[in-house]
């Protein structure tokens, strides 16, 4: 009653506020996370940047336009908590793109090691110690992309995902009586898809950029059925030293911004830079709006030889910060 009366005097906004929040109705949150070391200092503004087989982690399209024939990139992510969450791509283009650029990629994560309890039966105070368990995910998945003029570019993204939660004892609903009960394993292993596009304004470097990232049926574990983490991106992007004209020396400065939609989440906008000297030594900073703990990052990069080291700091508030390292490889 009391929830009936306080919410009967709600006014429109407060009305808003507390039923339309998006909170808790995606899971395998695994895919959302981001670790590959030059994404994550750009604050994964990449919708509408080319970026080789590591486009296959923000929007496909980006490794149509790529310019070597191999491409292969693995990123180690120190994630909170001491979660550890990997990623590895490879993309080829065996005719310099004349007929598309095919590409793998593979996220794997490890939750660590779990001591299970379950309730006492017959109180509600007291816990009993069942067994050591690991927790883990991966997804697995192979892409296209084409270009399909000097302007335009399209790819998509299909992704085997599996994850595992261990097992749970559930009450066995199908017997009369109320005490009997049943394991069930929390494991599943759905398919999600990815798509996206690039396009090249003709103006200086000017490129826009679209993706729809985690589309998937829903999943459900025993009862609780629920969605992947579906996000829509748009994305801008441009060199805007091409505004300057001749410099001194090579050098770029790459701003990027992307408008995120997230089914589970308000909205977000995400901004970053990227400064170049020389085609090999690269700085980079980022900014995420409506995140909670981690919304500046800071990377660099050397790139010599076809070989490159990305690596990026994120501070995390309450959990210090987040250590990305990425090696990729060009040839």
């Amino acid at each position: 009653m009391a929830g009936f009366l306080a919410g009967a005097f709600l006014t429109p906004q407060g009305y808003a506020e507390n039923v339309n929040k998006k909170m808790a109705q995606t899971g395998m949150q695994f895919l959302s996370v981001v670790s590959d070391a030059k994404g994550a200092g750009m604050a994964e503004a990449m919708t509408s940047l080319e970026f080789g087989s590591s486009s296959l982690f923000f929007n496909p399209a980006g490794m149509a336009n790529m310019k070597t024939r191999v491409d292969a990139s693995m990123s180690l992510n120190q994630w909170i908590a001491d979660i550890e969450h990997n990623t590895f791509s490879l993309a080829l283009s065996p005719a310099r793109g004349e007929y598309g650029v095919v590409g793998f990629s593979f996220q794997y994560v490890d939750y660590g090691t779990f001591i299970g309890t379950r309730v006492e039966k017959g109180t509600d105070l007291a816990y009993t110690d069942t067994d050591v368990f690991t927790l883990s995910a991966w997804a697995a998945g192979v892409g296209y992309a084409k270009r399909l003029t000097d302007r335009f570019s399209v790819g998509g993204h299909v992704r085997w995902i599996h994850q595992n939660l261990g097992e749970s004892v559930v009450p066995d609903i199908l017997t009369p009586s109320d005490t009997t009960e049943r394991k069930v394993s929390n494991t599943q292993t759905p398919m999600a898809f990815d798509f996206g596009t690039q396009f090249k304004t003709g103006i200086k470097s000017l490129v826009f950029g679209m993706s729809v990232r985690n589309f998937s049926k829903q999943v459900k574990y025993v009862e609780e059925g629920f969605q992947l983490p579906l996000v829509f991106n748009l994305g801008i992007s441009m060199n805007v030293m091409d505004l300057i004209g001749k410099t001194p020396f090579d050098q770029s400065l790459v701003v990027s911004i992307d408008a995120s939609h997230h089914r589970d989440h308000p909205e977000q906008l995400k901004f970053g830079l990227e400064y170049t000297a020389l085609g090999m030594l690269s700085l980079r900073g980022g900014y995420v709006s409506n995140n909670d703990e981690d919304g500046i990052s800071f990377g660099m990069g050397i790139s010599r030889y076809g070989l490159t080291v990305d690596y990026t700091v994120t501070p995390f508030g309450v959990f210090t910060e987040v250590q990305r390292m990425t090696v990729r490889f060009s040839l």
